[in-house]
């Protein structure tokens, strides 16, 4: 059924891309101490060699260090581990799980030459579910998260008015999957020669025609944003709906609710709960109406 629609409060999901030496990790750090605020608590997954604890004076945080293979499994794991204790995660660099060994587009080279007659495109049905759970960790994390993408330049095949194709520049684009820009609520272009930062999409719109150099007071200003939406329910609150559900359909309809309110997923702990009290529920009324 339809109802009217309302932001509700959200954690932040923001791309930094750019060039080496554009001041990514800098910039993700600034940004993620102004959304968790001078007392909470940062993780950092740097495949960078350590690079992220050059920046140990800049702020307080956390770094687990990522080495080769750059598989999204264990960007998945790492995701999963700081989901239970951090306010904020920086991934640093959300690139290596596409490009770098072990990457996405290595497992699918392997993947091609193991098929029978090397079929690439039949390998990428073994290897787009492990970036897809990757993209659902992400987008699933109960913290912020802020991940760095490297960028490439990009071209574009255009007609030069002679009947013939050449390529023209269009700009850059992150390394990772074609669209993965599209699955952050703000993504910010981080420019090498003055760091400063633009738009390329920006659902909170806070970035519309904004050219700065990114700051603490950017975190703060996202998180403010972030939290002035109706806040999520609760588990007691669904709990509370459920005990107040008088037929079997009710409890069907609260169901599915429920587990997009919780962004739940098949196989978690609390989805086979509430899933089961629902069936409870469900059973309760059963029984009073027999």
């Amino acid at each position: 059924m339809f109802k009217k629609a309302e932001r509700k409060s959200a954690k932040l999901r923001a791309a930094l891309c750019g060039t080496s030496g554009s001041g990514k990790t800098y910039s993700a750090l600034l940004l993620a101490r102004g959304l968790c605020g001078e007392s909470g608590k940062i993780a950092v997954i740097d495949t960078e060699r350590g690079s992220a604890s050059l920046y140990a004076d800049v702020t307080d945080f956390d770094v687990a260090e990522l080495a080769p293979p750059y598989s999204p499994a264990r960007y998945k794991a790492l995701i999963t581990a700081a989901a239970k204790e951090y306010d904020v995660l920086v991934i640093d660099s959300l690139s290596h799980a596409w490009s770098a060994e072990g990457g996405v587009l290595d497992m699918h080279d392997k993947a091609t030459m193991s098929n029978k007659g090397g079929n690439s495109y039949t390998a990428w049905r073994d290897v787009t579910p492990q970036h897809n759970q990757l993209v659902d960790a992400i987008l699933s994390c109960p913290c912020h998260v802020i991940a760095t993408m490297r960028s490439k330049t990009a071209y574009e095949l255009q007609d030069n008015g002679n009947g013939k194709k050449t390529p023209v520049k269009i700009g850059l684009a992150p390394i990772q999957r074609d669209g993965m820009e599209y699955e952050f609520t703000l993504v910010l272009d981080v420019s090498v020669s003055n760091h400063i930062a633009n738009s390329s999409k920006d659902r909170t719109q806070l970035w519309d025609g904004r050219n700065d150099r990114i700051t603490v007071a950017h975190g703060t200003e996202l998180r403010e944003w972030l939290e002035s939406g109706k806040s999520l329910p609760t588990v007691d609150d669904l709990l509370a709906e459920l005990s107040a559900c008088q037929t079997i359909e009710d409890c069907r309809l609260w169901l599915p609710a429920a587990r997009q309110a919780l962004r739940l997923k098949p196989g978690d702990a609390l989805y086979i709960d509430i899933t089961a009290k629902a069936k409870a529920r469900a059973d309760e009324i059963l029984d009073a109406a027999i």
